[in-house]
């Protein structure tokens, strides 16, 4: 059992990395399908994403516009997000009791099938139980999407956040596709996109 409790209406950054630095995500599609599922369980599902896939007979699931809306209201609204080879960092609104548990756990798991899969691994993938810290403030959130967001810059991985296509920086400076969004910060982050852009 976790020992604490996730409380709804408050804002959390989540993050976890793989066993021993363990790259888990080797290709785009890897990222991509990853994110899909970020957005396929933010909405209560009866079945499993693979499961969903097949049954809607979806070969590429990299685009987060293949998900069908129901009439469910989400368990968690995603603020922001970053995926990097090792690790991801998220933050996540809870809107319903165990949300943010629940959610979790389905992606960390949907995920981890799909790569031993698709490797022929066995075993477990992440690093134990996600961690997660309360963002108590405005200021705090700003400066903490900034700092994920800048997390493949300081990596090395790429000169301009811009130019990371897995994280939500490119819908904050309002380069994303309207049917390719999947955060929702609008009604607790009021800053423009190019203010946005300047300040990170």
């Amino acid at each position: 059992m976790r020992r604490e409790k996730f409380v709804n209406g408050n804002v959390y950054h989540i993050f976890n990395r793989s066993i021993a630095g363990y790259r888990i995500f080797n290709y785009p599609d890897d990222f991509k399908r990853f994110i899909t599922s970020i957005k396929y369980y933010q909405i209560p599902r009866k079945i499993s994403f693979s499961a969903y896939l097949k049954v809607n007979k979806i070969k590429n699931p990299g685009t987060p516009s293949i998900i069908k809306s129901t009439q469910e209201e989400p368990i968690v609204e995603i603020i922001g997000f970053c995926l990097m080879p090792t690790h991801i960092h998220l933050i996540l609104l809870q809107m319903k009791d165990n949300g943010i548990s629940t959610f979790m756990n389905n992606i960390l798991n949907s995920y981890t099938r799909y790569l031993n899969l698709k490797i022929k691994r066995k075993g477990p993938l992440w690093e134990g139980r996600f961690k997660s810290v309360l963002v108590q403030t405005g200021e705090q959130l700003l400066h903490l999407t900034r700092y994920i967001h800048l997390n493949p810059v300081t990596a090395y991985i790429v000169d301009k956040p811009e130019l990371w296509e897995f994280s939500s920086y490119k819908e904050f400076i309002g380069e994303r596709k309207i049917e390719e969004k999947i955060c929702n910060f609008d009604r607790i982050l009021d800053i423009k996109p190019e203010s946005y852009r300047k300040f990170v």
